[in-house]
């Protein structure tokens, strides 16, 4: 069975061309959007990055209002990090839903330890208290960061995650476009090793977690 495997250099020159990542699928740009167009193996939801990502240093606000390091706060602990906004229709409750269904699977004291950061992308209408109130319908326990679009814009860049700045579309709703990946951070080193798709599923993420808890290759 193979996992497929992109570089680190791949998914950042993805923000600026269309190219198709080693052994995988393309990696498209549209509409400003970083989109990872499969990039899976028949039997693996997740992609093993050759060259795992570090760790952005980033601090924002949380939903109580305080600042929030990310390096810090999530050091030595395994981590998924998703960017997207509360007021998205479908992708991201989705996948924020199926994690959080996932992570119910696991023993106490694993779910105690992974750490879920949701990173708005539409910093001006996700306030600490919107973020509150839509991340406790999905697990209490997720993390809600908003801040500053230009700072939160470079960390996610860093990540191979390409965001626009929210517009209006033709019936006068606000989109803010985004990519979807999640990326899974090691316990171990600290560094972003795995990256999931949009079309990642509630058996992908059960059946990964346990393995992520612990650092290992999914």
């Amino acid at each position: 069975m193979r996992t497929t495997r992109v570089t680190v250099a791949a998914l950042l020159a993805a923000a600026a061309l269309t190219l198709t990542a080693c052994g995988g699928e393309p990696v498209k740009k549209t509409g400003g959007v970083t989109q990872i167009a499969g990039g899976q193996s028949n039997t693996k939801a997740g992609t093993l990055l050759d060259r795992p990502f570090n760790k952005p240093e980033l601090v924002l606000t949380d939903t109580t209002g305080n600042p929030w390091n990310l390096r810090e706060q999530t050091k030595g602990k395994p981590t998924l990090i998703y960017f997207g906004y509360t007021n998205c229709p479908d992708v991201c409750p989705l996948t924020m839903s199926n994690i959080a269904v996932a992570k119910k699977a696991l023993p106490k004291a694993d779910q105690d330890n992974l750490r879920v950061v949701f990173v708005t992308t539409d910093p001006e209408r996700d306030t600490p208290e919107s973020l509150a109130a839509w991340l406790k319908s999905q697990d209490p326990s997720f993390i809600g960061l908003t801040g500053d679009f230009a700072t939160i814009q470079a960390a996610a860049r860093t990540l191979g995650i390409g965001i626009d700045p929210a517009t209006k579309d033709a019936n006068g709703d606000v989109v803010s476009m985004h990519g979807a990946q999640v990326i899974a951070f090691s316990p171990k080193t600290d560094e972003g090793y795995v990256l999931y798709g949009e079309g990642t599923t509630v058996d992908d993420y059960t059946k990964d977690l346990p393995k992520l808890i612990k650092g290992e290759n999914p």
